[in-house]
């Protein structure tokens, strides 16, 4: 590094900052300590370092499913605010949230020396008694419930259903009926259930939910359903994917959309504003949730004592898939 300094002509100090990507360093100072580095040929040694700071610069990250368009994009939020920080990143995936499963993960991560973890799994599919999380270690959920002992970060759920679910009511319809997740999806209940708070404080009829797999062959089966009820005029999908199968269950027997019957979404999948018609739909943003997972494990880090972060919120996307009901004849 006191090579590196005198040929970049800079202090050891600013040297320093930039191997960690720690303080602020000028742009063109940056560019002039790495080129140096790159003709003298330095590399880290992430051995020493960790020695000397005590860190690894390493975060691990356990994830249970990457099917899912929120998923994918919270890990490439976790993997670039990462690098952005000097951190890297260990991937275990795991098939099950089984007991035995997430403790062999915890068990690869203290073999890779990591510094934290952030576990992209829900804290009510993991039985926290029975695994044992590595001693020392700090530990983020992502999409966890609030009765987690531990720091979490989470969108917020029933921000997003109630926003969906008063926007139908608003446009007229006398109910909303409701695809919704997973029975153990923590973020699928928490839609479900203020999909109904919503209808209940309205003082309309609560339909009786159909239950998906996230998937839009699982939505066009509960379209299929749903399409034999007359007066169906208003569908809220627990995501995207389901309510792209919903619009097709409807639109193969002629029905309308929206002109018999409104649909509205979950997620904000880019290729929603690309259906026929557009689908409307409640915009999360797992990009600011993956990046708020790493910074609240780097507070951890820090010594910082920090529960969880603000839910973050959501915002409803209008388009062309809700109107009006038409007047009944």
């Amino acid at each position: 590094m006191e090579d590196v300094a005198r040929e970049a002509g800079v202090s050891g100090q600013t040297v320093s900052r930039v191997v960690n990507a720690r303080g602020y360093v000028g742009a063109s100072t940056r560019t002039r300590v790495e080129e140096a580095m790159q003709r003298l040929g330095y590399r880290p040694n992430s051995a020493a370092r960790a020695l000397r700071s005590g860190r690894f610069r390493a975060i691990g990250v356990v994830m249970f499913s990457f099917s899912s368009y929120g998923n994918q994009r919270t890990l490439d939020a976790i993997a670039v605010r990462a690098a952005q920080t000097g951190y890297a990143l260990t991937l275990i995936p795991i098939e099950s949230s089984a007991t035995e499963t997430v403790a062999g993960a915890f068990r690869r991560l203290e073999e890779h020396a990591v510094d934290g973890i952030v576990i992209v799994l829900e804290a009510h599919q993991l039985d926290e008694s029975a695994v044992e999380i590595p001693a020392g270690v700090p530990v983020v959920f992502v999409d966890s419930s609030r009765e987690t002992t531990r720091p979490f970060v989470d969108t917020d759920q029933a921000q997003g259903a109630r926003l969906a679910t008063e926007h139908l009511l608003d446009l007229g319809h006398a109910t909303v009926w409701h695809v919704a997740g997973p029975e153990k999806s923590y973020s699928a209940e928490r839609r479900r259930q203020s999909w109904q708070e919503t209808l209940e404080e309205h003082g309309c009829r609560v339909p009786e939910a159909l239950v998906g797999d996230w998937s839009a062959d699982s939505g066009y089966q509960a379209g299929v359903r749903l399409r034999e009820e007359p007066d169906v005029t208003a569908v809220f999908a627990a995501n995207d994917q389901m309510a792209i199968g919903v619009l097709r269950a409807f639109r193969e027997i002629g029905r309308d959309v929206p002109g018999d019957v409104s649909i509205v979404g979950f997620d904000g999948l880019p290729d929603a504003a690309q259906l026929w018609p557009p689908l409307t739909t409640v915009q999360q943003h797992p990009e600011r949730v993956g990046a708020a997972a790493v910074d609240l494990l780097l507070a951890e880090l820090d010594g910082e004592s920090m529960t969880s972060m603000p839910l973050i919120g959501t915002e409803l996307i209008i388009r062309e898939s809700t109107a009006p009901p038409r007047p009944r004849t």
